[in-house]
């Protein structure tokens, strides 16, 4: 089959890094992909966006299947005029994917579906917004506050507020200053939620889900979770607090419930359901679902995939997962995300990364390039996140151990990470690095 993938980060680094490997793939390109992804595929400038383009690529290349990629474009129906041309791609319509791209539509959702999650309230009104947040903080003294930006920001429009004035804020920020410009026109204000995080994630054809994983990964730019949130600074999988029976769980009230509710609308979704979760001491409840894989997420989850995983997505997109199943390894998988100083406010490009070569001669290392170009010869920093460094091993330690080791042999001054990349599953991670604090 001839496949084009649609994306430029890490996350589709691993899928074509995946998809190259499958018996059933004779030619495989992406759009507009990266300096790493041009070991695994033929790159090609067009933009993830740019639907016409993509549609007429696919056509005049003969394009068997599409994968896509990131959020932006499925929202904006790339999936849907892909299909419409007659050439098959895996992900969810527009209609489906608004899932998404907006948070009111999915917490309504949530809500018909008695899907547990957070007590919310949308506002398109900005005063109307801090009247409810000032009451809120009233009745309920000294518990926090979250404020979204109803659309797409690029991971960047939760904003968490332990002080209500937090709150009023961000509400500010979102709403007049339009730092996330016209997704903020519209924001979910809902109750704060207590426990640990776990991103899970399920394969679902329309009317049946197959479960494709766990995850946790670190959203705040700097150790110990300080500093500002940002798509994601490192991740590990399996998330050791999803056990079986929870796993089964999520699917029982979270996953299916949802799947039927889109069916029952007329929105039946096809792709990968990413279900960002908290578990509570009530059990789990859905935070916000994704509708494409996660990312640093997805760079954990693919290396630790027995199976094809291209047969998978066409079974996905076909509506055949009914008897559908996949093989993972019982080992661990650990990911830093290396990023461009200023990162995420105003990252610095252009610089050079050396010592990529040497990093991925670790046994279990695997470096997913982001934010890349390659120009005479070297690989540049376009972007601000721009590297996953991967370590598959046998314990969550001994993945952490590589990874680092990893990142100690790239040549990058101008690049950082955190240092605590799988905290809360390694107690003595401390220790692992050397670091006396």
């Amino acid at each position: 089959m001839k496949i084009l993938v649609v994306g430029s980060g890490g996350r589709e680094h691993a899928l074509c890094w995946a998809i190259a490997g499958s018996p059933l793939c004779k030619k495989l390109y992406c759009a507009p992909g990266n300096a790493g992804i041009a070991r695994e595929a033929e790159c090609v400038a067009i933009g993830s966006e740019d639907i016409p383009a993509l549609v007429t690529f696919a056509r005049d290349k003969q394009i068997d299947f599409v994968v896509v990629g990131p959020e932006a474009p499925l929202v904006a129906g790339l999936v849907d005029a892909l299909e419409a041309a007659g050439i098959k791609a895996f992900g969810p319509s527009a209609k489906a994917a608004e899932l998404e791209g907006s948070k009111g539509f999915m917490k309504d959702l949530a809500a018909r579906c008695k899907v547990p999650t957070a007590m919310y309230q949308r506002f398109r009104d900005a005063g109307q917004a801090k009247a409810f947040v000032q009451a809120y903080a009233k009745n309920h003294p000294g518990k926090g506050i979250v404020v979204k930006a109803d659309g797409l920001a690029a991971g960047k429009g939760v904003t968490v507020c332990p002080d209500p004035k937090d709150a009023l804020a961000a509400i500010d920020e979102a709403m007049l200053d339009k730092r996330f410009g016209t997704a903020g026109n519209e924001v979910v204000i809902e109750e704060c939620l207590i426990g640990e995080e776990v991103s899970f994630f399920a394969l679902c054809d329309g009317t049946t889900a197959l479960p494709f994983g766990s995850a946790q990964d670190h959203k705040r730019v700097g150790d110990g979770d300080e500093g500002p949130n940002t798509g994601g600074m490192g991740a590990y999988s399996p998330a050791p607090a999803m056990t079986p029976l929870l796993s089964e769980q999520v699917m029982a009230e979270i996953i299916r419930p949802t799947l039927a509710g889109m069916a029952a609308m007329g929105r039946p979704f096809k792709g990968i359901l990413f279900a960002g979760l908290m578990i509570t001491d009530s059990g789990p409840k859905l935070i916000e679902f994704n509708v494409r894989f996660g990312d640093p997420e997805c760079e954990v989850l693919i290396p630790r995939l027995m199976s094809d995983l291209l047969p998978a997505l066409i079974a996905t997109r076909d509506g055949q997962l009914k008897n559908f199943a996949l093989r993972w390894q019982d080992r661990a998988a650990l990911a830093v995300v290396m990023a461009a100083r200023g990162y995420p406010n105003d990252p610095l490009r252009g610089t050079v990364i050396g010592g990529l070569d040497e990093a991925g001669k670790i046994q279990g290392v695997t470096v997913f390039h982001a934010g890349t170009k390659a120009q005479d010869g070297k690989v540049l920093a376009n972007g601000g996140r721009i590297l996953a460094v991967t370590a598959v091993a046998n314990t969550l330690p001994a993945a952490f151990t590589s990874a680092y080791e990893a990142v100690d042999r790239i040549q990058w001054p101008e690049g950082f990470c955190r240092n605590d990349i799988g905290w809360r599953a390694i107690p003595s991670w401390r220790k692992l690095r050397g670091l006396k604090r």
